[in-house]
Formats: C-alpha cells, sequence, structure tokens
C-alpha cells in the first residue's frame, strides 16, 4: 500500500532537486538504504524507475523550450545504452539478495556519492582546470569521449542509480564550454530518461522494484519538485551548495564504512 513515510522522503528530495538541480538518485537511493533497511538492489531498482518518470517531465519541458542538445543526448545514448544493458546482464547472473551482493553496490555508491559531493562543491573550479585540457580536439574527438562518458555513466547509474546528474552534468560542461548551459541541462535530463528507464525496466525483470514504495515515493516528490523549483530563486547557493555537498560525502562515507 501507499506509506505516506515514504512520501514524506519523497517530498524533502524532491525539495532538495527543485533547489539544487542534483539527481534524486543522489539523495533518494542512500535515504531508502540507510534510513528506511532497503536492500541496495531494490533501493538502486524502485529509485531508477522514479528517475525515469520524473524526467520525463522534465525532459518535456526541455524540448519544449528548444533546450535539448540531441547530437550529445544521442552520444551519450550510443554508450550508456549497451554498457546499462552488460551491467544489467551480469546483474542477472549474480545473486542479487546476496550480502556479497549488498556490500559490491554499497561500496560503489558510497564512492559515487563522494565523487558527485566533489563535483557539485568544486565544480567551478573543476570546469576551469579541466576545459583547457580538450580545446584542442576537434568535434569528432569529443564525440568519441562523450561516448566512453556515457557508457561510465550507463554502468554506473545501473549499478547504483547514481552518476546521470551531477557527474555527467560537470563532464558535459568540460567537453562542451560553448554550448549554452540550459542546453546542457536539457540535454542531461532527455539522455537520462532512456538510460534509467532501460536500467529500471531491467530491475523490475528481476525483482528489484517495489511498485507501492515507487508510487508513495512518486506521491511526495512531484509536488516537492515544484515548490523546490519555485523557491529555488530565493535561496542562495552559497548556502545550499556546502550543505548538499557535505551531506553527500559523509552518506557516502557511512556506507563504505
Amino acid at each position: 500500500m501507499i506509506d505516506l513515510l515514504y512520501s514524506l522522503a519523497g517530498v524533502l528530495v524532491g525539495l532538495l532537486v527543485g533547489l539544487t538541480g542534483v539527481g534524486g538518485g543522489s539523495l533518494m537511493t542512500p535515504i531508502l538504504v540507510l534510513m528506511f533497511g532497503f536492500h541496495p538492489a531494490t533501493a538502486v531498482g524502485t529509485d531508477l524507475l522514479y528517475a525515469s518518470a520524473t524526467k520525463t517531465a522534465g525532459t518535456a519541458v526541455h524540448g519544449r523550450y528548444g533546450t535539448v542538445d540531441w547530437r550529445v543526448v544521442r552520444r551519450l545514448a550510443m554508450g550508456s545504452l549497451p554498457a546499462a544493458v552488460v551491467t544489467l546482464t551480469i546483474l542477472s547472473f549474480a545473486n542479487w539478495q546476496s550480502s556479497a551482493m549488498a556490500g559490491v553496490i554499497s561500496t560503489v555508491l558510497g564512492l559515487a556519492l563522494i565523487l558527485t559531493a566533489i563535483s557539485v562543491f568544486f565544480r567551478k573550479t573543476l570546469i576551469a582546470r579541466l576545459t583547457p585540457l580538450f580545446a584542442g580536439d576537434d568535434d569528432a574527438e569529443i564525440g568519441r569521449i562523450t561516448i566512453i562518458l556515457g557508457a561510465v555513466l550507463g554502468a554506473l547509474v545501473s549499478l547504483t542509480s547514481v552518476g546521470a546528474g551531477a557527474l555527467g552534468m560537470t563532464a558535459l560542461l568540460i567537453l562542451y564550454p560553448k554550448v549554452p548551459v540550459a542546453r546542457l541541462v536539457g540535454s542531461d535530463i532527455a539522455h537520462a530518461v532512456p538510460l534509467t528507464l532501460i536500467a529500471g525496466l531491467g530491475h523490475l525483470s528481476m525483482g528489484t522494484v517495489n511498485l507501492w514504495l515507487l508510487a508513495s515515493l512518486l506521491l511526495g516528490s512531484i509536488p516537492g519538485i515544484i515548490v523546490g523549483s519555485l523557491i529555488a530563486t530565493r535561496v542562495s547557493d552559497r548556502v545550499l551548495v556546502p550543505i548538499l555537498a557535505t551531506t553527500l560525502a559523509i552518506v557516502g562515507a557511512r556506507l563504505l564504512f
């Protein structure tokens, strides 16, 4: 049945997503594992379909206003979708209910959260330092690097549900400095839809999705995202970003140790 406690968690995550733009996977999956005691595989699988549903609406908005670079989306998908299928195939042959698999997922999730925290807190520094490294590459080379980036994100997202948001966006800002930020944001969201849908359906076929939990989360997160988006302009990034990055780093360390 619908559980209002899970819906409340959805409201909290939706609010933070609306305020900061950081993907729900970085926030929702750790909450489901650490606070509610779900098996990491169930938390990941449920969160993937949750992300697919919420980001479909975001893609529709960005598509309507022309803020999606479909060339970038295509390149990312060329790497991420095959990588997701391979990762899901490996998972399907593993015993996902075992404590060993739970440990693997928790460890990779913890590392992904720490990397996300770094990319959130030091984004401007990372972009300033790394962008010149790719300044001399032609479009074909950037395309190949983007496909490789997509493959890394596809494997990471399928295993942990984390990576398509903050990590992917930081990498795109480095690779495509001349593309308007709004178009990169729209492209990142648009790419996440097929990736999270395929990964989520793969987890559903393995039985690692809790549909009542999914419904409860969506019930709370949708109004949370709306409210967060409405008040985002009134809250300073100087306050939110350090708090969010510190929280992600602490949660990541908790999953590792």
